[in-house]
């Protein structure tokens, strides 16, 4: 996927549910729906199109909203990505999936379509809508047999954190093809993500165990380690190790925002990601987004001003999320929260 870059493109605010810890409604609980008419689509898959023409890039789109199925234009749009080649994944719920729809997306080429659980049934339906952790389950069957992959994605929150091994048992169960869970990012003037390091810490160590027992077993999941503080675990365990061919000036992995991701919100607003609540840089109706890219999105790109990863030695590989600093702390190059290390009273070590 390297020579691909990555848009998250939010066609719609418009969905069927309203989660307790969404970030469209998150700081403004009546705000009005906002969402593309067709000729701005046009202009955005223009505009992108031009950005990885510029940096000889080829374009990925990840289509969201909301819930994109819900925009009066979503299948004219997958029908111009075909025409096109662009390969895509969806963000979505599963409330509006059947086997006829999953088959129709696979023809417009749909490689994954991502649904959420957010904890088991009381918990998860408490979050998003009462009856949609039993769906989101049985939509797995219907994205499979149209030949889509199956991503189930978690947020861990305080609240749901005692309950990850067991969406991980029931996932597996239902034979999910990728599973991977985020950090709550605390957004509003809710600034705790309801979790000290070292739970985190001892909550990697439980599904790190998890994993490898399905993975023995031949479980048909993968085990997607998206937050980048798995980096700092498996440092500690040995799992990873810094290369010796490892340039100082180069970086490596670690979060993605400003360098290989943008999103674009249905207004057309750019942000860095959308997960940091002011990462706003510029509008793909006002600017050229080749032209933000190496002027507006540089201020996500000082890695010497990480106010702790910058002494690290694993600055290159990981540096927490900016997302819950920022939204912890109102500053993308705070601490990350929830990272141990020099945590009073820890000394690192094998789990």
């Amino acid at each position: 996927m390297s020579e691909y870059f990555a848009f998250q493109w939010h066609i719609t605010d418009d969905c069927d549910q309203r989660c307790k810890h969404c970030y469209i409604f998150s700081e403004n609980n009546c705000k009005s729906l906002d969402s593309m008419n067709w000729e701005q689509m046009q202009e955005v898959l223009a505009a992108c199109e031009d950005f990885c023409q510029v940096y000889h890039r080829l374009p990925y789109f990840y289509i969201t909203g909301g819930d994109p199925i819900l925009h009066p234009n979503f299948w004219r749009l997958l029908e111009l990505l075909k025409s096109k080649s662009i390969p895509f994944t969806i963000l979505g719920n599963p409330f509006h999936l059947n086997d006829e729809v999953c088959r129709r997306m696979k023809a417009y080429g749909c490689q994954k379509y991502q649904l959420s659980l957010d904890g088991m049934r009381e918990t998860h339906d408490w979050f998003r809508k009462p009856g949609s952790f039993d769906l989101t389950l049985e939509k797995i069957g219907c994205l499979k047999r149209a030949g889509i992959r199956a991503v189930i994605m978690t947020t861990v929150s305080g609240t749901n954190i005692k309950e990850i091994p067991d969406i991980i048992d029931t996932v597996v169960a239902h034979k999910a093809d990728v599973f991977a869970f985020a950090r709550y990012c605390p957004t509003s003037e809710e600034k705790d993500t309801g979790m000290t390091p070292m739970e985190y810490r001892e909550l990697l160590a439980v599904c790190d165990k998890k994993f490898k027992e399905h993975e023995a077993a031949g479980c048909e999941t993968y085990f997607n380690k998206k937050d980048h503080l798995w980096t700092l675990y498996e440092y500690e365990t040995g799992a990873f190790q810094i290369p010796k061919d490892a340039k100082e000036s180069v970086i490596y992995g670690g979060c993605n925002c400003g360098n290989c991701h943008i999103t674009i919100l249905p207004n057309g607003d750019i942000y860095a990601c959308r997960r940091v609540q002011n990462s706003k840089v510029a509008n793909i109706f006002e600017d050229r987004l080749a032209d933000v890219w190496v002027c507006q999105m540089e201020q996500y790109h000082d890695y010497d001003k990480f106010k702790k990863c910058a002494k690290c030695e694993l600055k290159a590989w990981c540096r927490g999320c900016p997302a819950v600093a920022s939204g912890a702390h109102g500053d993308f190059y705070d601490a990350d929260p929830l990272c141990w290390k020099e945590v009073p009273g820890y000394e690192g070590g094998n789990s």
